[in-house]
């Protein structure tokens, strides 16, 4: 039996496995190993590895690495503990293969300790492009650090094949997402807008923001000008928390207080994934610089204003609408997806990202792929250059 280890470092990525989970611990000839790390160890963040185990699925290790603090010097610093930390699990554990999920600061050291230790490492949610965002460097070093790749898109295949790796360990399976999205049993909108307090007699808004961490330096006028915007609009809105990316608890302390002062807002800390959907499914508009308003938010005909640059370069459907900072763009950008001809133009809008059955394809790839030294030792296939310098 294969051993199959999923690292994961916060409710975001874990909301996303959790089909791929299910389907590993149901799977004859696959064991799941769980390595939990990242947020899911901090009380700042809720300390959510207990929802983990309250969903039913065993932790066999917890991998400490997040220190608290999001300044630059902090994130480098918790880098190099994760890596520290499992260098020590993997002197004394080594799964069959290891999945990493997207781009995270925190995902990247499990990929980094790995590679002396010879473990064989899938990618998922690689080739992708957040221009505005470390994520992006992190995500293509853990491309180079893989060895199987399960990109959503053909698009995103392509690019990982141009990065130098063998087609043959490339398959379009889809966003995880879609899966997670398919098997929801979503709440009445009438319920999920008495659960978080607002009225569906009016417009609302779900506002998921996060730093943008390539121009972080910039983040207190950022987030300074969204709650501009939202004053201005006085729309309701339900705030969830961002992540503990540099700035992350500026962010955070700025919407807490723009909602303190304000009836018709408010900021849930920790929304469970169910609830993040029903609220995908109730709101009218998403609004914020969330990779869930590039991926999911189109399984729901949602409008997105997607702000600033941390998602630019992402493959994105009809009903996302860009936006600049500047508090008359984002006023605009919002009147614009609540018209009644943008939300008519979503009828019958498909999503790029796949069809909700990710998970069976990276299954029958896990289970099926010869374990040895031809999966460890990579040849870089070069391509013709496409373009000449000058």
């Amino acid at each position: 039996m294969r051993e199959i280890a999923i690292v994961t470092v916060g409710r975001s990525d874990f909301g996303i496995y959790t089909p791929l989970l299910r389907a590993i611990r149901s799977h004859p000839e696959l064991h799941l190993k769980l390595l939990v790390s990242g947020m899911h160890l901090s009380p700042e963040f809720g300390l959510t590895v207990k929802e983990i185990e309250a969903a039913g699925f065993e932790v066999f290790e917890k991998v400490e690495s997040l220190l608290s603090s999001d300044t630059a010097a902090g994130v480098a610093q918790s880098i190099g503990l994760g890596v520290l930390s499992f260098a020590q699990l993997f002197s004394r554990y080594r799964p069959d293969i290891m999945l990493l999920l997207g781009d995270r600061f925190d995902m990247l050291p499990a990929g980094l300790a790995a590679l002396p230790f010879k473990i064989p490492i899938g990618h998922i949610h690689g080739g992708e492009s957040t221009e505005g965002a470390m994520d992006e460097s992190i995500r293509h070093c853990l491309t180079k650090l893989s060895h199987l790749h399960f990109p959503s898109t053909q698009v995103y295949a392509d690019r990982i094949v141009q990065m130098g790796e063998e087609p043959w360990r490339v398959t379009v399976a889809g966003a995880l997402a879609l899966d997670a999205i398919r098997a929801a049993k979503l709440e009445a909108p009438a319920e999920t807008a008495r659960l978080f307090g607002f009225s569906l007699d009016e417009p609302s808004a779900l506002v998921t923001f996060h730093p943008e961490t390539l121009a972080y330096e910039h983040t207190e006028a950022h987030v300074a000008n969204l709650l501009g915007a939202l004053d201005k609009l006085g729309i309701q809105a339900v705030f969830t928390s961002p992540n503990s990316d540099m700035g992350g608890r500026l962010v955070r302390e700025r919407i807490e207080r723009f909602c303190a002062s304000r009836t018709r807002c408010s900021f849930v800390p920790n929304v469970g994934q169910q609830d993040y959907f029903s609220l995908m499914n109730t709101v009218s508009v998403m609004i914020g610089n969330s990779s869930s308003g590039i991926i999911e938010a189109a399984s729901f005909r949602l409008p997105v204003v997607n702000i600033g640059r941390r998602q630019a370069g992402r493959l994105r459907a009809g009903n996302v609408i860009d936006s600049g900072y500047e508090v008359h763009e984002i006023v605009a950008s919002v009147d614009k997806g609540l018209s009644p001809e943008f939300h008519k133009s979503l009828n019958g809008l498909v999503n790029p990202y796949g069809d909700g059955h990710a998970a069976e394809r990276i299954i029958q790839r896990l289970a099926m792929v010869a374990l040895g030294e031809e999966l460890i030792s990579k040849h870089f296939v070069d391509h013709p250059a496409t373009t000449s310098g000058g």
